[in-house]
């Protein structure tokens, strides 16, 4: 049978890879005017990947022989609600890699195909579905440029900001100055915010304490309340590089006043302007992921064909990692491969 999907696989790679066309400018949401059909391959879920697979779905559709599937990725901020595709349950965008798969759970083909997601597996998720790694990604904290953050700090150092046991920058070195610090996290929905504070309790994420406030969007460095020099919040690293050194900020999605710091003295970004790899392999690393239901993703038919040929080892993602890079990822050696819930 995996000789048969490899084979089905392939093939349709092949054919979406016929015509050789330049890469086109990627945009948000279906191009205006298209309704993508019942049979197109389109998903939603987290923002961290959202101009990702905006510029994947453009190149692919581009380069797709006629009468192929398309690709199509909804964004997580727009017009609500949104019809996914023709024929499809009307829904709110998915705000996240939760409420994405949320979103897939409760529908079926018709109407999702893929979730975008920066969280693996976690125990008692439901049965079957596969997730699939393309890339990898970094989270570190970040702080206003010129502020009183200092440029490194430790973990422990991190866990008692947030947890609230150290309030004010002399606990952390009597040589800071004598200021209050002013922790912030992204929404309690943010897989950013879960990941950052996992890595600050060794795999398990910690309670924050009452002097955290929650609420600015992930990797917007452009809310008013962040610019603040006592301010400390995370940021994805492969977003910063993204918004700073690829050129795909925007006035909103943008760090604003806000720079990535070290954390136990590793910078996360290198002199070549790409995630620093001792900080992608420490527990600040994590993988990106695309999430189907397990049945579609390996079935023997043209719908897990056309999957594969996208999601898979040989399909479109692993095949472009030079695409991977210019939005601030870094590929991995088992992109494509399959891990069950």
């Amino acid at each position: 049978m995996r000789s048969i999907l490899a084979r089905a696989a392939t093939g349709f790679a092949a054919a979406v890879c016929a015509t050789a066309v330049l890469a086109p400018v990627a945009v948000a949401d279906p191009p205006p005017g298209v309704v993508p059909a019942a049979t197109d391959l389109v998903g939603v879920g987290v923002d961290t990947t959202q101009r990702f697979m905006n510029r994947t779905s453009a190149d692919y559709n581009a380069a797709a022989a006629p009468g192929l599937p398309r690709l199509y990725s909804w964004d997580v901020t727009g017009v609500n609600p949104i019809t996914p595709k023709a024929g499809a349950v009307t829904m709110n965008r998915p705000d996240g890699s939760g409420p994405g798969f949320a979103a897939l759970i409760t529908t079926t083909l018709g109407t999702l195909d893929f979730v975008r997601s920066s969280r693996g597996v976690s125990p008692g998720d439901p049965r079957p579905y596969s997730f699939v790694p393309f890339a990898k990604d970094a989270v570190s904290w970040s702080a206003k440029a010129g502020g009183h953050a200092p440029a490194d700090l430790s973990t422990a150092q991190l866990r008692a900001i947030y947890e609230c046991t150290a309030t004010n920058w002399l606990q952390i070195d009597p040589s800071l100055v004598n200021a209050t610090i002013k922790p912030y996290l992204p929404p309690a929905t943010s897989d950013t915010r879960v990941a950052f504070l996992k890595a600050l309790g060794g795999g398990t994420a910690i309670l924050p304490g009452t002097c955290v406030t929650s609420g600015p969007r992930n990797d917007q460095g452009t809310a008013p309340v962040l610019d603040d020099v006592d301010v400390v919040f995370p940021y994805s690293v492969g977003v910063y590089v993204d918004q700073v050194y690829r050129g795909h900020g925007t006035a909103v999605e943008s760090p604003g006043p806000l720079t990535p710091r070290g954390i136990n003295g590793i910078v996360p970004i290198d002199s070549a302007k790409n995630i620093n790899a001792p900080f992608l392999a420490s527990p600040y690393g994590r993988l990106l992921w695309h999430i189907f239901r397990g049945a579609e993703y390996a079935g023997a038919n043209a719908h897990g064909a056309a999957l594969r040929s996208v999601f898979g080892p040989q399909g479109w993602i692993c095949a472009h990692p030079a695409v991977i890079v210019a939005y601030g990822f870094v590929p991995v050696g088992n992109c494509g491969s399959v891990i069950n819930t």
